[in-house]
């Protein structure tokens, strides 16, 4: 991910220390006569030197020349160009004017930038003790998840991912077939459903999805399932009247949480997609699939500021397994800071 970034911030380091160096070779030589003050310990000419040496101050013409090339290589990372402007504006007020030893330039601007993009990210919580909680409060209403998002972006496979991983930590699910629209959407969650030994509640194509789903919620209320979990149809973020069908389900159903799912290398098309079911139905988290084949990674930092909900989990393969929770921290790492 962010490929080039870490050799990118060590030749900015590289330049802006020989530019300083090359100032302080052509600054003329000025013989100045100054009494110190006597409360004022004096430096020796030896100390003065050193400072002046060891020291370096990035100018704001200096951040300006550099900074452009460091955003448009997050511009090609996938990152928006309002994220990039943050990130950047961010850096600015962080970095120019201040004083740092030269030898620590490159690792002050990496740290600078990673407690930048920490901030951006949404600390992401866990399902599962999501979960657990409402189950706890012994109300034996089961925990309900809806899931959004625009045709062919894994979100069926993605829901039967979850569920396994809800299962393989002791938590009871049924799925809800609410894609009524899809041509085999219902036999592609049913045959999930086969393999992991787990309900589906379905009924025929063209049927509507909001009673789909209600009937998924009553089932686990009556057979004392913790989890209920929708699938809806893909739709795309401008049909208007996709979207209503999507508010009514959410209306009818009261999801607990409500999750989109997209794909992580769509780029910064997903910003405004996410935008429009936000709006919709006020998304709650995301998840982000073929983060597998991204080595950019910055759809994650666009969709996080855009939308500031957290990410939380990242789909990896087509393995029933090949989905991981979202850790702030791995994906810093990751982008080599």
């Amino acid at each position: 991910m962010f490929k080039f970034l870490k050799e990118k911030l060590k030749n900015w380091a590289e330049k802006i220390s020989k530019h300083e160096e090359k100032e302080i070779k052509e600054e003329p030589r000025k013989i100045i006569v100054k009494e110190a003050p006597k409360d004022e310990k004096k430096e020796s000419f030896f100390e003065r030197i050193k400072g002046k040496i060891s020291r370096v101050k990035i100018s704001e013409k200096e951040f300006e020349v550099y900074s452009e090339e460091l955003e448009m290589l997050l511009i090609e990372n996938n990152v928006a160009l309002a994220v990039a402007q943050k990130i950047i504006n961010e850096l600015k007020e962080k970095v120019v004017g201040k004083e740092f030893l030269r030898k620590e330039i490159e690792s002050e601007i990496k740290d600078n930038l990673k407690e930048i993009i920490e901030n951006i990210l949404v600390e992401p919580f866990s399902i599962i003790d999501k979960i657990r909680e409402k189950m706890s409060d012994q109300a034996k209403e089961p925990y309900v998840i809806l899931f959004c998002g625009i045709n062919g972006t894994g979100k069926t496979t993605t829901i039967a991912k979850i569920a396994d991983h809800l299962k393989r930590n002791g938590i009871t699910c049924v799925l809800a077939a609410s894609d009524t629209f899809r041509a085999a959407s219902i036999e592609q969650i049913k045959k999930h459903g086969e393999k992991l030994g787990i309900k589906v509640i379905s009924h025929d194509y063209g049927a509507d999805p909001a009673a789909v789903a209600f009937d998924a919620i009553k089932y686990a209320k009556r057979n004392f399932i913790n989890c209920v979990l929708i699938d809806t149809a893909g739709r795309m973020h401008t049909a208007k009247n996709l979207i209503r069908e999507i508010e009514k389900i959410a209306r009818v159903c009261k999801p607990d949480l409500k999750i989109f799912v997209g794909e992580s290398i769509t780029g910064n098309d997903i910003i405004e997609q996410v935008k429009s079911f936000d709006w919709a139905i006020s998304i709650d988290g995301i998840v982000l699939t073929k983060a597998d084949i991204d080595e950019k990674g910055g759809t994650a930092l666009s969709v996080g500021y855009v939308l500031k909900k957290p990410i939380l989990f990242l789909g990896v393969g087509q393995e029933m397994n090949a989905i991981i929770p979202f850790n702030k921290e791995n994906f810093i790492k990751k982008l080599g800071l």
